[in-house]
């Protein structure tokens, strides 16, 4: 992966439909496959090959979607779509919202929809790219939906505590929040998210 890695399609621009969209050609598996790579291993290190084993599929098909590593790559760093479903709720009750959106997701699409830009072992700028991104399109677009003062610390607390649930659930596979339904978890987690959000 070259210097630039990236930085002109902040959104993901590889002419491939959004990020969650699911076209029945194992598009899905293909990005939960990269997601895993690219958080565990180096860029360097992960081949299309190795992800299309992980997905199940042919290497030609990952070249289909989405064309070449770099651009798999862009795509799985891009959190607008995780985004866009996080903060699809009124504001009184986003606290819960958010909650359930990320157990859910995690439940339906078999990966966490933030918390790779925690575990990524990739070098500093891949690293640098999926921070940038979060903050971009996850924490200042947040902070500008928030009411009141602080909004930003506010904001950041809120990205906090939703990977702090991430990396519990992910932590804790076979324990109790695994047993647990999403509204059992949003009723005991989402009331501290709400007064971040009220402010």
């Amino acid at each position: 992966m070259n210097g630039q890695a990236g930085h002109g399609t902040a959104g993901g621009g590889t002419g491939t439909p959004a990020a969650g969209a699911d076209t029945g050609t194992g598009r899905d598996a293909i990005l939960r496959a990269a997601r895993r790579a690219f958080a565990f291993r180096p860029y360097a290190e992960v081949t299309m090959r190795g992800i299309a084993a992980d997905a199940g599929v042919s290497a030609s098909l990952i070249v289909k979607h989405f064309g070449t590593k770099e651009a798999l790559f862009n795509t799985v760093a891009d959190f607008g779509p995780a985004a866009d479903q996080l903060l699809a709720a009124p504001l009184d009750t986003l606290g819960r919202h958010l909650v359930l959106t990320l157990v859910r997701h995690r439940r339906e699409q078999q990966g966490d929809p933030l918390l790779r830009v925690v575990f990524s072992l990739g070098n500093d700028d891949e690293r640098t790219l999926l921070r940038e991104r979060f903050r971009e399109q996850v924490t200042e677009r947040l902070a500008a939906l928030l009411p009141g003062h602080d909004r930003t610390l506010r904001a950041e607390l809120i990205a906090g505590q939703l990977l702090g649930l991430g990396a519990t659930l992910s932590l804790h596979r076979s324990g109790a929040g695994a047993r647990a339904t999403p509204e059992r978890l949003a009723e005991l987690y989402a009331p501290a998210l709400q007064r971040l959000v009220t402010g």
